[in-house]
């Protein structure tokens, strides 16, 4: 009778065990680091363009204006945006977004924007570009800008320091 008993008991020791590691494992849960989920909602970018934030100053006659909007999705790293400018001195001949912190010159991010006959002192382009890690970092750090070229201001006549914000 001894061996019935004892085998109860092993049966519910058992039983209490699995109940145990039951709760010891349902209790565990890999995600209580509590780092919050990355945030993927888009960005919002903005700019205003003056031939005063040229490096150097475009000469204070200049008085044309330009602005930037878009959006960038972190996601799939696609920036959508469309750049107008108003009053240069004449058509563009060339422009383009730019690396760079406020107040310096930096490299070409992509192609640079091309201008026919067909554009004029006032007017717009819209674009859709696909950039890398590194550069969505540059333009969410707020290290981007564009600018215009035309014949009486080939280096530059305005330019605008790109913001993205959510």
């Amino acid at each position: 009778m001894k061996t019935g008993k004892s085998l109860t008991k092993k049966i519910l020791a058992g039983i209490v065990s699995a109940f145990l590691l039951a709760f010891v494992v349902v209790s565990c849960n890999k995600d209580d680091n509590n780092t919050p989920a990355p945030n993927n909602n888009p960005y919002t970018l903005a700019g205003n363009a003056s031939g005063a934030q040229m490096v150097p100053a475009a000469d204070s006659s200049v008085k044309g204006t330009g602005t930037f909007s878009g959006s960038f999705n972190p996601v799939n790293n696609v920036l959508i945006y469309t750049a107008n400018w108003a009053g240069l001195t004449g058509t563009p001949i060339a422009g383009g977004i730019y690396s760079g912190a406020s107040g310096t010159n930096g490299a070409a991010v992509d192609t640079s924007w091309a201008f026919d006959s067909t554009f004029t002192a006032t007017g717009n382009i819209t674009d859709t570009v696909t950039i890398t890690a590194d550069q969505a970092t540059q333009l969410v750090a707020g290290n981007w800008y564009y600018l215009f070229k035309t014949e009486a201001n080939p280096n530059g006549e305005i330019r605008g320091q790109i913001s993205a914000t959510r």
